[in-house]
């Protein structure tokens, strides 16, 4: 589908990437942009529609989806990232919260939009995923298990929303430079390049896109048997 003349909703529009969502699908001549966020008044976008929306909370969803009849693109962004590994205190706790948000509400809002998207002629879901949906270090351990588990929600989806012509995309990306990733000493990607990818795989019809090297190696490796928690950097 084109981004041109779509109708845009995007979770998580808050700052860094949702926010770069939003500007883009502006910028790539979207009809109308939908900004998601816990505090519509915290979206400082012009140009954009914000709508109230928690991705944990049901009722919130259902107001969402209601309000943005017309999307014809769903970006599902937002998303939590807590450092910390699966053997420190609080590790339960901590999973629990990564599946409420990064799963949980991901499956909300593209089953309380997928009518939407029917209606309007099938459209597309973007779900953003993560290197660290196929290989898990100490450093990001819960948030790793959750967006495993959202590559297979992603991935199940395609298949459930096939009939109904909705294109599902997993955008696969390795560390960006956002205030998550502020202090920490690795090579990282511009969210603007990313966000670009993303909506090029989109146009192109993809299902999925990794969008840095070392995210596509990693890709490889799961068809060639490599031990991707070895080939990860620690």
């Amino acid at each position: 589908m084109k981004i041109e003349g779509a109708v845009v909703f995007v979770t998580g529009v808050n700052r860094g990437r949702g926010l770069e969502f939003a500007k883009q699908a502006l910028s790539r001549g979207a009809r109308k942009a939908y900004a998601g966020a816990r505090d519509p008044a915290s979206v400082m976008l012009q140009g954009v529609v914000p709508v109230k929306l928690d991705v944990t909370d049901p009722a919130s969803v259902a107001t969402a989806a209601d309000t943005a009849r017309d999307v014809t693109l769903l970006i599902n962004n937002a998303g939590i990232a807590r450092f910390g590994s699966l053997t420190d205190d609080g590790a339960l706790d901590a999973l629990r919260a990564h599946f409420e948000t990064n799963v949980v509400g991901m499956l909300a809002v593209s089953r309380a939009f997928a009518g939407n998207l029917a209606v309007n002629g099938g459209g597309a879901i973007l779900n953003v995923l993560s290197v660290a949906s196929r290989v898990n270090r100490p450093i990001l351990a819960a948030y790793g298990v959750s967006k495993s588990a959202a590559w297979a929600l992603t991935n199940g989806l395609r298949q459930s929303l096939r009939e109904q012509r909705t294109q599902v995309v997993g955008l696969h990306a390795g560390f960006i430079d956002t205030d998550l990733t502020r202090g920490l000493e690795v090579p990282k990607a511009t969210l603007a390049n990313v966000v670009r990818q993303a909506y090029e795989a989109i146009e192109a019809g993809a299902e999925e896109v990794s969008t840095d090297e070392f995210t596509r190696q990693l890709k490889a490796g799961l068809s060639a048997g490599i031990c991707l928690n070895d080939a990860a950097p620690h």
